[in-house]
């Protein structure tokens, strides 16, 4: 292979994202691709997201890259960029190539086709889902209960008994519990930077340097990194 090439590499949990479990092996199918030639990787990005997601601002970073080096995006499987034909033609319009490790001799073309399919056939599934509960309804309506193909008897959709009452503690719970997990994950990282005398910011560049991610999939920054601290203490 020859040229500059940007690589984008996406895991689904902030785990996965610091563990390296998945990121590894997308590193090495993007290395063993590139094998040979006369070729640079210009820039490397990891989200933590979920493929379903558009709005990554990792891949952005990644794109604008691309723009600005003259790259071309390099992911390892296809399904690391969106299904979504939308967001692929959006990429079309900008002039960005991209290659898929697993599948390189795709062109723009066949994959618009692929995510057009993909598309259509999410659609389908809502439809019919939204068609099985009017059918659902109607039953009801009329009859007043509606068993299931598993034998399962409904007389009701939603109402209070089905319907847990909102717990927003709960809620603040969770998160809390999620911040100070991933902060004890990365606090010897930051710790050990710490200990070299290296000043929050220089910290910052660290992680980013090294791909991981904080806990929101971004990058990082002083702030972010004094919050850690904070959050440990």
């Amino acid at each position: 292979m020859d040229g500059k090439f940007v690589a984008y590499y996406r895991v689904s949990t902030a785990r996965q994202g610091l563990s390296g479990l998945g990121l590894e092996a997308q590193r090495s199918a993007v290395m063993a691709y590139l094998n040979g030639g006369n070729w640079k990787l210009v820039g490397e990005f990891v989200e933590v997201e979920s493929g379903g997601d558009d709005d990554r601002p990792q891949l952005a970073a990644a794109i604008s890259t691309c723009h600005l080096k003259g790259a071309t995006l390099i992911i390892a499987k296809l399904d690391r960029l969106s299904r979504d034909v939308h967001f692929l033609t959006g990429l079309e319009r900008q002039g960005i190539d991209f290659i898929a490790c697993d599948m390189p001799k795709a062109n723009r073309l066949t994959v618009h086709i692929m995510a057009a399919v993909a598309q259509q056939e999410r659609e389908a599934v809502s439809a019919r889902t939204k068609a099985a509960l009017d059918e659902i309804k109607r039953r009801l309506a009329e009859d007043g209960a509606y068993t299931t193909r598993a034998g399962k008897t409904i007389t009701r959709l939603g109402g209070s008994r089905s319907i847990p009452t909102p717990r927003p503690d709960l809620g603040v719970a969770a998160i809390k519990t999620k911040a100070d997990a991933f902060a004890k994950r990365v606090m010897p990282v930051i710790e050990a930077h710490k200990a070299e005398g290296l000043s929050l910011a220089a910290i910052a560049a660290k992680l980013n340097e090294a791909s991981i991610p904080t806990s929101r999939g971004a990058t990082w920054t002083p702030m972010a990194v004094k919050r850690v601290l904070e959050r440990a203490a």
